[in-house]
């Protein structure tokens, strides 16, 4: 199956506009389609898991733990956290590579920073 990605509250939305923009047939929800701005990062783990979607986030301070968490009990499809600093360029090239060269089931209860 193809990667599907959903960003986090926190992901910065020209990464989104930007990798949809270049390769218009990815599967990317943003924070508010998937009504996850405001939630805690459990519920935000549950509702990608719940559609399938790898989470894209910046969070590198909280979201490792409740990810550790949440593997505990159950599957995730994985979690990608892109650097604050990355430029914005580079992330897109990153997510673009994961999405054209690797399927969904290589994620599985990975969080792997990027870039690769």
């Amino acid at each position: 199956m193809k990667v599907r990605f959903q960003a986090d509250a926190d992901l910065n939305e020209d990464i989104v506009l930007g990798l949809v923009r270049r390769e218009p047939t990815i599967d990317f929800q943003t924070a508010s389609e998937a009504k996850v701005r405001g939630l805690l990062d459990p519920m935000v783990l549950v509702r990608a898991a719940q559609e399938a979607r790898i989470l894209v986030t910046h969070d590198r301070r909280t979201m490792p733990h409740h990810f550790a968490d949440f593997t505990n009990e159950q599957n995730s499809p994985g979690v990608l956290v892109i650097g604050q600093n990355l430029p914005i360029g580079i992330a897109i090239e990153e997510l673009l590579l994961i999405w054209a060269a690797s399927e969904a089931d290589e994620w599985i209860n990975l969080i792997v920073d990027l870039p690769l």
